[in-house]
């Protein structure tokens, strides 16, 4: 099985003063179900993203991951909020002009590596679209242009001929990165890139969009529901509930000092193959809120073991517990200490 490299702990690789890249401030994404009916997707979701910097953002199904993805690319429009590139607000975009030079710098690697590939052209024509599109290169240009794409993300040449469905999921997903690498991004979205391949494969195009971060000075957004690949790829970590980050540090801190209940959740229910260090899983009990006219009170206390009656009357704040460090909870002092028992004990909450 291929061995997943890991990235540098965030320690000396992110220059404090230096802007980031990417901000995203207070994103709503919210859609009219009837007349007094809104579903709250996407919630007040605020991060920022460095340059060659990866910032995975997990959490259970439906919390609202893809949603925040495929907002920042505009493939859906925002219910209201900021996504500052470059000091420039791109959903203030203005013009064809101006939204096609977002785009080049702006892609996204989609879930599902065959149905985000167009099965009537080859693979030849699917790397081409861009150049096509964006009139980056000239048609004498096109095949050298494609050579170092191809040598790049270890296409070869004899898949130009194939189509989608001639190829196994691993290659389809390089087929799929390549694709965004072709216009020369800063940053990319890879929504659940890996969540459909083979432990194996995944190891593969992991590796590969470590390897083209390093050599490209790429910025991520990796979303995914796993936290073991997150741990191996991201620098810093946002965990998502309902609609909500609730927590975000860096790699090492969130998983040495987890201070949101619904992360430590999370964390316990990691498999470990060491079972004389082995921690008990925290079972979560209760229903999930639904996220129609959701009421401003914490999300998780239906669920939380920790739970108090302020909890079911006021939405915590998403405060700084320390240097880097933001959690959503009235309670993030008390929780480290649950966590310790549940170490030790045999929880189910």
């Amino acid at each position: 099985m291929t061995e997943v490299k890991r990235n540098p702990s965030p320690e000396g690789t992110l220059n404090r003063e230096e802007a980031p890249l990417v901000e995203v401030k207070n994103l709503k994404k919210h859609f009219r179900l009837s007349k007094n009916k809104m579903l709250h997707a996407v919630d007040g979701v605020n991060f920022s993203i460095g340059r060659g910097q990866t910032l995975g953002l997990v959490g259970e199904s439906g919390c609202g991951k893809s949603t925040v993805g495929t907002v920042i690319m505009r493939l859906q429009p925002p219910t209201s909020g900021e996504l500052i590139f470059e000091g420039r607000d791109i959903f203030r975009c203005r013009g064809r002009k101006e939204e096609l030079s977002c785009c080049r710098q702006m892609q996204i690697v989609f879930q599902d590596p065959y149905s985000s590939l167009n099965p009537k052209k080859t693979i030849r024509s699917i790397l081409s679209e861009g150049y096509r599109i964006h009139h980056t290169i000239s048609k004498g240009e096109l095949n050298d242009t494609l050579s170092l794409l191809s040598e790049k993300t270890g296409i070869s040449r004899d898949m130009w001929d194939q189509y989608p469905h001639e190829l196994d999921g691993g290659k389809r997903q390089v087929v799929g990165i390549a694709r965004a690498l072709s216009m020369n991004p800063k940053f990319i979205v890879c929504d659940e890139p890996v969540s459909s391949l083979d432990v194996s494969v995944q190891a593969k195009v992991l590796n590969l969009l470590m390897d083209l971060q390093k050599e490209m000075n790429l910025s991520y957004l990796f979303i995914s529901h796993d936290l073991s690949v997150v741990k191996h790829i991201s620098h810093r970590i946002a965990v998502m509930y309902l609609g909500q980050i609730v927590e975000t540090a860096d790699r090492d801190t969130l998983f040495s000092d987890t201070r949101h209940p619904y992360s430590i959740a999370l964390l316990s229910a990691i498999p470990k193959v060491d079972v004389e260090n082995r921690v008990n899983r925290i079972v979560l009990k209760g229903d999930v809120p639904s996220p129609i006219n959701p009421k401003p009170v914490c999300r998780f206390a239906n669920r939380c073991w920790m739970s108090q009656l302020v909890c079911f009357e006021q939405e915590p704040e998403l405060s700084q517990v320390a240097p880097g460090h933001w959690v959503k909870c009235h309670f993030a002092e008390k929780s480290r200490e649950l966590m310790l028992e549940a170490e030790t004990s045999s929880l189910e909450l």
